[in-house]
């Protein structure tokens, strides 16, 4: 410490922080690093998520209010030099706040009720910044939950938290679950289930999509295997207009899910937005 500011990178408490950038750990601690200040906002609205914050004397001002607000929680607030904040920090080009998080996901029981609408399932979503966009369009579209498949990438991963662009700690999200489970949930608690896939003999413009629906979104690479695709009520894929081979995952999901948001609103216009955990 320097004065009230934390300039060893190699202390107990930045080390503590920085190996929650590897998977093993964050899953012993439970915890994971938010960074940002959209995400790090985003966390401070949740009771009892927030374990402790970093930032840096210039974020400190530009980011009062948020500062303010882990204070005020009882949150413990390190400031750190730049040198510290780069070390933590797993951007190119930090913006000096870092909150170390508690685990938010919950079971695929509370994931999956008997009113969801709208539930995005990730099967198979290696790429982790398309899995946070994923996850950022299911809750601007107003899905009820998301799922990460036990084949999905880690959703506390750092450039998945960043890419949900805080919608992470907007609605309920189920981890770890087999695909065949989750979808046996799915269908038991009333949704029908569309896999979404460039092999679909019906297109997004033939489907009906004013019902409960959740969509399966599979591999960047290679879709969904035909065993995945048996599981769903239909396969439907995205009708492509010009010359483009096809659309990437993290946009064709946008698609998908806002056509069913779209024909479910038509019907409920005072339709609620998503529930929290």
């Amino acid at each position: 410490m320097a004065g009230s500011e934390l300039t060893n990178i190699k202390s107990p408490r930045v080390k503590a922080a920085r190996r929650l950038t590897k998977r093993a750990f964050r899953d012993r601690d439970r915890s994971f690093l938010a960074e940002g200040p959209q995400a790090v906002r985003e966390a401070l609205a949740l009771d009892d998520v927030v374990v402790e914050l970093f930032t840096t004397a210039e974020a400190e001002l530009r980011h009062a209010e948020i500062v303010f607000a882990a204070r005020a929680a009882g949150i413990p607030v390190l400031r750190t030099s730049g040198e510290v904040m780069a070390e933590l920090a797993q951007t190119v080009t930090p913006q000096g706040l870092l909150a170390v998080c508690r685990f938010v996901h919950v079971p695929l029981e509370r994931a999956v009720t008997a009113d969801a609408r709208l539930v995005a399932v990730l099967a198979h979503v290696r790429d982790p910044g398309n899995a946070g966009t994923v996850l950022r369009s299911a809750d601007a579209a107003g899905a009820d939950s998301v799922i990460f498949t036990d084949a999905s990438v880690d959703p506390y991963n750092g450039k998945c938290v960043r890419a949900s662009a805080g919608s992470l700690f907007h609605l309920p999200v189920a981890t770890g679950a087999p695909v065949a489970q989750a979808v046996a949930k799915l269908k038991e608690s009333g949704l029908r289930v569309l896999a979404a896939d460039g092999a679909g003999k019906q297109t997004l413009d033939d489907v009906d999509l004013s019902g409960p629906t959740a969509w399966i979104f599979g591999n960047e690479a290679w879709g969904l295997p035909e065993e995945l695709l048996r599981l769903a009520d239909d396969v439907v894929r995205v009708p492509i207009y010009g010359r483009a081979e096809s659309l990437n995952l993290a946009t064709a999901a946008a698609v998908c899910l806002y056509a069913s948001a779209r024909f479910q609103r038509a019907g409920s216009p005072s339709a609620p937005g998503p529930r929290l955990p």
